[in-house]
């Protein structure tokens, strides 16, 4: 077998250039190509039911907060308090909103596709970007796909490229050698090809064009996948079919669902994502219709409109310095849209997975770059011709991250606040202390019961419904071991956000921090597999958390702040056991009962079974001391 050294970065077909339009943010551009067809019926019932009873539910908060504030007149800083607690709140009934779409959806049977014509054959590009990444995770993954792939009778022609911009020289001697095996074993009727760039120019964006520009005229459609993805061969192939048959598409992106989730922070991920998840899911395409979203992988895209549409400029940045745009898939979501394709969401179609950060550092460091991605979207909301839901698209996602901090000023408030009149930080003006304003009686225990109980019933709701609806069905919750293990992971599930959040909420502050003041960020890969943080390294990273934990633990023990505090207060002081905790391999550790298990993990979906074993023969033979004889 002819193997392909590292320093051989082409294995690639014969070129066939796709010119790929920059396009312009200040002026609206069209595709000619696209029919422009984007009114889908009901759409516009659907944002309504969406957006009033959001903004009923936070009218009613604020109106019950203002008669509390009122009693002794308003003051500026009263009403800015007001103001903050209205533009975070409606943001939390936004996702109720979506819940009971969901479920109205559910109960008429409604569905968010369009009519379809007849499918028509299309030639398929299965494209996988990677970025030193495990080497046999990747191959192992795209083994997996391509022999499912294979065993349909499908009426696509498929083709897998592995584009790399992996800079270490041994994880590049491992994707030749995994490269040059995958040949050999792939099924007869896929070609796979390996790119690998001599430069990462603009990471997975400028390895993605690199790849439309030299060779996406020969396919008709491409299918984006992570480093952690994998799809079934149905999945794959059902989106193609929904592509073809509906020419107006210019993307479908699926709902991935989380697997090889081994740790307590991953498996409280994939429980979450599992059992409310698809809930959450299906509000949204209820209401975004034929403007849905991009996540960046595990999606199909019509090449020809991507290249036509969706080409990203640079940005001016700090110094005046060009910057690439990081969170590119909503952005590039939107063009689509606004060329007048349309851009629809899939979360009935099963088959579609991803893994998640096994730690809660992981998930941090990851979190941190999305951060960055997502604030620069706010640069971006006055883009010409962009249609009004995608300019929301890009506006959640920055307000996703501007909610830590607005969340982390109303607990400093709340702190400030006092539990009574006599611990009062806040004064108005008065004889005795003529520069401190005093605020009116200070909100009592039971006042500040109810706030708290409102604000976590509303955060809940999502869980909360998820939860019944599966708990009510004997079928569903057999999925999940029956019905007292699935109350119990939930429960556990519960616990532990609740935990974790006021740690994310620190972490996420801090993020959006280092954004506005233009801190350098490193841009390493995700870490795929769990990693034992040391102590040292755990403290360091949890030190803000932790000395915020120690303040709020010393008003309470002094009695100056407001017991309902405690859960905050603790989970801060504890974040870096909680921290610690978040490795724990739940599985081999954990009675089965608190194990969060779900249905992927008892019982394993075929493909995910499948690149498993592909994934630790791989792994075998990489590190082993022979390579399998053509």
């Amino acid at each position: 077998m002819t193997m392909v050294p590292h320093d051989t970065l082409v294995a690639m077909p014969p070129p066939a250039p796709l010119e790929m339009r920059v396009q312009a943010f200040n002026r609206n551009e069209t595709d000619t190509k696209a029919s422009g067809t984007s009114r889908t019926e009901h759409a516009l019932l659907w944002r309504i039911a969406l957006i009033v009873p959001a903004l009923l539910g936070t009218w009613l908060l604020l109106r019950g907060l203002y008669g509390w504030l009122s009693d002794m007149g308003m003051s500026g800083l009263e009403w800015a308090l007001l103001s903050m607690i209205g533009l975070t709140f409606v943001w939390v009934t936004l996702s109720v909103s979506t819940i009971g779409l969901a479920i109205a959806g559910l109960l008429g049977r409604t569905s968010s596709a369009t009519s379809s014509s007849a499918t028509q054959p299309m030639d398929v590009a299965l494209l996988i970007p990677i970025y030193n990444e495990p080497t046999s995770d990747v191959f192992g993954n795209a083994a997996a796909m391509l022999d499912d792939l294979a065993r349909r009778e499908s009426a696509h022609k498929y083709t897998l490229f592995v584009l790399s911009d992996t800079r270490d020289a041994t994880i590049a001697d491992q994707e030749a050698k995994a490269f040059s095996l995958l040949q050999v074993t792939a099924p007869s009727n896929i070609d796979v090809y390996y790119r690998r760039r001599q430069q990462n120019t603009d990471k997975k964006v400028g390895n993605l064009v690199d790849w439309i520009t030299g060779w996406g005229a020969a396919y008709e459609a491409m299918v984006i996948l992570d480093a952690d993805s994998l799809m079934s061969g149905r999945a794959i192939d059902h989106m193609a079919d929904v592509l073809s048959g509906d020419p107006d598409t210019g993307l479908i992106q699926s709902c991935p669902m989380l697997i090889g989730a081994d740790t307590l922070f991953a498996r409280l991920q994939q429980f979450s994502n599992i059992a409310y998840g698809w809930l959450l899911a299906e509000g949204l395409a209820n209401w975004s219709r034929n403007e849905g979203n991009y996540w960046g992988h595990n999606a199909i895209i019509r090449t020809r409109a991507f290249a036509a549409s969706a080409g990203l400029p640079r940005l001016k940045g700090r110094g005046g310095k060009s910057e690439m745009i990081f969170s590119h898939d909503f952005v590039e979501a939107g063009l689509l849209r606004r060329a007048g394709w349309r851009v629809r969401f899939m979360p009935r179609l099963t088959g579609s997975f991803e893994e998640t950060p096994g730690t809660l550092i992981d998930y941090v460091l990851r979190d941190r770059r999305w951060c960055r991605g997502n604030l620069q979207h706010l640069r971006l909301l006055g883009t010409a011709g962009l249609h009004p839901v995608s300019r929301f698209h890009l506006l959640h996602g920055a307000v996703s991250y501007l909610l830590s901090p607005a969340w982390f000023l109303l607990l400093v408030i709340w702190f400030l606040l006092g539990k009574d009149s006599e611990t009062n930080v806040i004064r108005y003006f008065n004889e005795a202390n003529p520069l401190f304003p005093d605020w009116p009686p200070s909100m009592s225990h039971i006042d500040s019961a109810v706030f708290l109980v409102i604000m976590y019933a509303m955060l809940l709701t999502p869980k909360l419904v998820g939860a019944a609806i599966i708990a009510s069905n004997a079928k569903a919750t057999r999925l999940y071991g029956g019905r007292g293990a699935f109350l119990t992971a939930f429960l556990v599930e519960v616990i532990l956000s609740i935990a974790y959040s006021p740690i994310m909420m620190v972490q996420q502050t801090q993020a959006v921090t280092r954004t506005a003041l233009g801190r350098p960020m490193d841009w390493v890969p995700q870490r795929r597999s769990a990693k034992v943080y040391p102590l040292q390294e755990l403290m360091r990273f949890h030190w803000m958390e932790t000395l915020l934990g120690l303040v709020l633990t010393i008003g309470l023990a002094s009695g100056l702040v407001s017991f309902w505090l405690i859960p905050i207060a603790a989970s801060l002081l504890l974040a870096v056991p909680l921290s610690a905790l978040s490795a724990l391999p739940v599985a081999r550790y954990l009675p089965r009962l608190l194990a969060m298990h779900s249905p992927v993990t008892l019982r394993e979906p075929g493909i995910v079974r499948a690149a498993r074993t592909k994934r630790g023969h791989l792994e075998r033979v990489l590190h082993g001391t022979h390579m399998p004889a053509e």
